[in-house]
């Protein structure tokens, strides 16, 4: 119980709030309380393990699925129905919600199931498999959940509850079970004390080099800082998901870079979010009314005024993603390769068979000019535009709804209002940061994010764009918001196109991913604004007075990079469009030395796994040669003394440990009728024959002459061997084949020796210091 709930302090962070922990630990304690009074009334391990499983589900039931349930809490298939919607809804907030997470009906309930079953599986590591230390494995898979996706890291009350917790299995075990093979024969033996110093040393020295050893271990102490990050960086750009974790990556990945005829930087437009559900914004991708190629592109409304036009050339370099960067509106896509679709409300291209990555090809765009004065004029009501664009929740918070109403009361017109709005969001009222929304626990998009975001004002471009889109909504106007690249930095080259003449590059990355607003206005279409402070550009007809209208990208708000044009650039080519010169990328060489540590890696730990160094060990015992072969003369035969050590080990693998006072002979005895082999209480005959015959043949070598030598002990261990397994549970085989005890404290005593090396000499200094100090006080002159 308190293992399993002290990691789950960890999740917080992940999942919003605390509201779930109630439930979950409601979960823990029943499973766990089930578990413990089974096993006091001595109930077989595997009625134990299903009876856990039983309560398992009848809690889950009460709690989630209560009125699916016979009687409230026994399943039914109208449980099982309810089930799977609550995993389905589940896997929604995965796919389309950044951390933290809001604690849904169906994010709890996959929580409370997944530490059920960890519950029952530590109790079953730790009581019937013997095993208590291996139950850690179950605690570390709790908390690399929150190391990798939490900024920081599993976090001090995580760590500190996991670490007691386990403490406590492994205490409880040894002190209420000690292990018959330890020289104190007891688990409160006096160098206990000791022991868990030097358990604990070694453990805090592996917790501090693990993270520097290790690729994947961000800088800073663990387990705070030392955030584990497995996968690196994504390519793609995971729409208003991952977008957090981009713009805070310290390196840019995914790299883009584009040059345009038009007379300014533009913002490249990956996909669009436009369902919105209260919880969060999502894509709508609306596969069945796709259209198939991307060569000739059509808007779905009737746009009037003048059209400007542009050429864009893209390489899409190592970015990876099904949705394509494109500038707005594009009316023809040249040069990709594969099966490219496009959606007519959106104008979004995507595709489900590639991705852009390696993608170079060319955007023909058309979007109409807007100005201030043509917004003024576009007043009608909107027509032919789905009602999806102006749905908001029923639960809008107040705060959301009293804001918008106070912001937009002086403005007469919807142009107006999406001035005001967005002259609020870049007011000196808020501040951009990356960090203050995951500090205060409101990294996401969904209502009760917006709600926070307004009341603490701090947060980014998700943020911005979320609240302005809602908001605008909650005063009529359609809305939907664009993710893609803010307009980026000039790389210093240029890129001639056909007919166009040549013109400077860009470059956009991971850091300069966005999100803004776009609002629909009749006659003009999908305007974007920009109410992100400092970043992005502000459209001339949205521009105000006091806001300042600079090109930036989404840096840290310490720094906004800027890059001057040099005077002399090479142009750089690209398919379809001539250029005067060709340029080369570099390849990463990072990828193939991480697999190549991580082939080493595995083959060390093969070489160096439990079931490997048995084998090797048992062969060296049983293959050692007579004393009329080695030439050596009074050389007396080992082999007697190897068999009785091997026979040993194999009676510690399967249960039956000796004890450093028993005798040889007594230890035979026990083995031959043990109760711990099995339901047939014993060894068979042969098995019998063979460990009296290598107890004779040790107690002769030890104690007395042996006039012969000794017969090979290879087949009578092979006979006992396979008895002992004959009559072993199948738990018991598979530690004894896969985890053997013998080998496991051999490697446990090895790790321990640099530590009682340094104990034995600080005893020998404290005696020393000891016998100097009576001595000097012997010199000292008596007091009277």
């Amino acid at each position: 119980m308190v293992a399993v709930l002290g990691a789950a302090l960890s999740l917080n962070g992940v999942l919003r709030g605390w509201a779930w922990f109630m439930p979950l630990i409601t979960t823990v304690v029943v499973v766990a309380l089930t578990l413990a009074v089974l096993r006091a009334l001595r109930a077989q391990p595997l009625i134990a393990t299903l009876g856990s499983f039983a309560t398992l589900a009848a809690v889950l039931s009460f709690i989630f699925c209560r009125q699916e349930s016979l009687a409230g809490f026994i399943p039914t298939t109208e449980t099982f129905t309810a089930v799977g919607r609550l995993i389905k809804r589940a896997a929604e907030t995965v796919v389309s919600e950044s951390a933290p997470v809001a604690p849904n009906a169906g994010i709890v309930f996959v929580v409370c199931a997944c530490l059920g079953l960890l519950v029952i599986l530590i109790d079953a590591l730790a009581v019937p498999l013997s095993m208590p230390a291996a139950s850690g494995i179950g605690l570390l898979a709790v908390m690399v959940v929150p190391a990798t996706i939490k900024p920081q890291s599993v976090g001090v009350a995580g760590f500190i509850g996991a670490a007691v917790g386990y403490l406590l299995i492994l205490g409880c075990s040894h002190w209420f079970a000690p292990d018959a093979r330890l020289q104190s024969g007891s688990g409160r033996g006096a160098g206990q004390f000791r022991r868990s110093v030097i358990t604990g040393g070694l453990a805090l020295a592996l917790t501090m080099t693990v993270p520097l050893a290790i690729p994947g271990f961000e800088t800073g102490t663990f387990p705070q800082g030392s955030r584990l990050s497995p996968w690196g960086t994504s390519n793609g750009l995971n729409p208003m998901i991952t977008l957090g974790n981009s713009l805070r990556s310290p390196t840019g990945s995914g790299r883009i870079t584009y040059a345009t005829s038009a007379n300014a930087p533009l913002y490249l437009r990956s996909v669009t979010i436009d369902h919105f559900d209260g919880e969060t914004w999502a894509p709508d991708d609306r596969a069945g009314e796709r259209r198939v190629g991307a060569d000739r592109i059509e808007t779905g409304y009737a746009v009037q005024g003048e059209v400007v036009n542009a050429v864009t050339s893209v390489n899409a370099g190592l970015f990876t993603s099904p949705y394509l960067p494109a500038p707005f509106a594009p009316a023809s896509v040249n040069g990709l390769n594969g099966r490219w679709t496009w959606d007519p409300a959106t104008l979004s291209i995507m595709s489900t068979e590639t991705t852009t990555r390696a993608q170079r090809y060319v955007v023909f765009s058309a979007a109409p000019r807007i100005t201030s004065e043509s917004l003024s004029q576009a007043t009608s009501v909107p027509q032919g535009i789905s009602e999806d664009f102006l749905r908001i929740p029923g639960n809008l918070p107040d705060i959301v709804r009293q804001t918008a109403d106070t912001v937009t009361a002086s403005a007469g017109s919807n142009y107006g209002k999406a001035l005001a709005l967005q002259k609020y969001l870049r007011s000196g009222e808020f501040i951009y940061s990356l960090q203050a929304p995951v500090q205060n626990g409101y990294d996401g998009n969904g209502l009760s994010v917006l709600a926070d975001f307004l009341a603490v004002k701090s947060g980014y471009c998700v943020h911005f764009s979320s609240a302005m889109a809602v908001m605008a909504r909650a005063e009529g106007i359609p809305s939907r918001i664009a993710v893609g690249y803010a307009p980026g930095r000039l790389t210093g080259e240029s890129v001639a196109l056909v007919g166009q003449g040549s013109f400077p590059e860009y470059e956009v990355d991971a850091r300069d991913a966005h999100a803004w607003p776009e609002l629909y206005f009749e006659g003009l279409g999908w305007v974007p604004f920009e109410p992100t402070p400092s970043r992005g550009v502000v459209p001339e007809y949205a521009t105000e007075s006091s806001v300042p209208s600079n090109l930036s990208t989404n840096a840290d708000e310490k720094e906004v990079l800027t890059t001057p044009a040099p005077p002399a650039a090479a142009p750089v080519p690209i398919p379809g469009v001539e250029s005067p010169s060709a340029g080369s990328a570099t390849t990463n060489p990072l990828p193939a030395i991480a697999a190549a540590a991580a082939g080493v890696l595995l083959l060390a730990g093969f070489l160096w796994s439990p079931r490997l160094s048995r084998t090797v060990l048992r062969r060296r015992r049983l293959n050692q040669k007579p004393p009329d072969e080695t030439g050596i003369p009074g050389f007396k035969d080992p082999s007697p003394v190897l068999a009785w050590e091997e026979l040993q080990d194999l009676a510690t693998d399967y249960g039956v440990p000796s004890t450093p006072s028993e005798t040889p002979r007594h230890f035979s005895v026990r083995l031959r009728s043990s109760a711990a082999l099995g339901d047939s209480g014993g060894l068979d005959d042969a098995a019998h024959a063979a460990v009296a015959s290598l107890t004779s043949d040790f107690e002769r070598q030890r104690y007395g002459r042996m006039a012969t030598p000794a017969p090979a002990a290879a087949g009578r261990i092979a006979v006992v061997r396979e008895a002992l397994r004959n009559n072993a549970r199948w738990l018991v085989r598979f530690r004894a084949d896969w985890l053997p005890p013998s080998m496991m404290q051999r490697w446990v005593h090895a790790l321990g020796a640099p530590f009682r090396a340094v104990g034995r000499l600080g005893k020998a200094l404290g005696r020393a210091v000891a016998r100097w100090w009576h001595r000097f006080r012997g010199l000292l002159p008596q007091r009277r």
